[in-house]
Parts: C-alpha cells; structure tokens; sequence
C-alpha cells in the first residue's frame, strides 16, 4: 500500500472522528484552542493505536488466512465503509455534550476509531508498514478533528453527514481495490 493509498485511507477513517468534532465545536458557545487540541489528541491519538493493536491481532492469525486475506480486507473495508454511509443518511441528532472531561472524550474517541481496529486487521495481510500508517491515520486525524471543531462552531452542522458519506465511500472504494489487484493483478 503505497503512500497515497494510505493518506486516501486516513481521511476515509477519519471522517467520523471528523463528523464528532463538528458537533463539539456546535455545543460550545465560545471556542478555545485548548477545544481543538484535545478533540485532536483524543481522536488522532485513538486513530493511531486502534490499527496497531488490530495489526497485532491480525498477524496473529495470518499464516492461517493468507489464501482469503484479500477477501477480509475487501468485506470488512466495505461493511464499515457501508455503515459509514448508513449513518450519513440518519436523521438523529449523534450530537454529543459540551463536555471535553476524560469520561467524554475517551468514550468518543473510542467509538470513532473501532473501524480502525477492523482496517489494522487489514493491514496484517496487506504490505503495510505499521508504524508509519498509524502515524500517518493519527496525524490526519488529528488535523481533521482540529479542524472540525472550528467548523462545527463557524458553520454549525452542514458538513456532518457529508463527511460520514464520503469516508465511507473512500473505505469501500480501498476495499475493492485490494481485491480487484489480488483478483486479477496477483497483488
């Protein structure tokens, strides 16, 4: 997976974490800088460590599923690249609280990132270099959600659901690329 592929990939993960940080900078009447940072080190943090440990679990079991690797990148990239595209579409409000407190913000981050655990299984079967796709997914997310609280305070919720939809389109479109390369490429 070349350096491209990978950065598509980060902004594709990061957009719920995107779409969450919107909605903090909505619940907060007066923004901060100390806002941005924490969203950003919460969620880019998250972003980075949840790919790690499903890349650990994943070579785990990687001598027993090399034949069908490719198939559990493309299934698992397009169920949460569908669910992404599911929940653009949903008409509640998934506006959390003003709250920047621990309990808050480990809870969000957390939520935001288990499609991340699912692609750093992927990665297991794929030719990835770990550590600097996790630190490529957590700086990209940490950029997006900085960037997200101060959208979600300016512009309020317009960009929420578009955000979701396109990162999951860009997690579907990953998906069907690694299978179609291994399918009729041998990649």
């Amino acid at each position: 997976m070349g350096v491209i592929e990978l950065l598509v990939l980060a902004l594709g993960l990061s957009m719920d974490a995107f779409a969450v940080s919107i909605c903090k900078g909505l619940s907060v009447p007066k923004l901060q800088a100390k806002h941005c940072l924490i969203c950003g080190v919460y969620f880019g943090g998250f972003q980075a460590l949840m790919p790690l440990i499903g890349w650990a679990l994943g070579i785990r079991f990687q001598s027993m599923i090399t034949n069908i690797d490719h198939w559990i990148a493309f299934v698992l990239l397009a169920v949460i690249g569908a669910n992404m595209i599911k929940e653009s579409f949903s008409k509640e409000e998934e506006c959390p609280d003003a709250s920047f407190g621990f309990k808050t913000m480990l809870t969000l981050a957390v939520a935001t990132s288990i499609d991340a655990l699912a692609v750093g299984v992927t990665f297991a079967f794929l030719d990835v270099s770990i550590v600097p796709a996790v630190l490529l997914i957590g700086a990209t997310t940490f950029v997006c959600s900085t960037v997200g609280v101060k959208i979600g305070n300016v512009f309020g919720n317009r960009f929420q659901s578009k955000a979701e939809f396109l990162g999951g389109l860009v997690l579907i479109a990953i998906g069907l690329k690694i299978l179609i390369e291994h399918l009729f490429f041998g990649g």
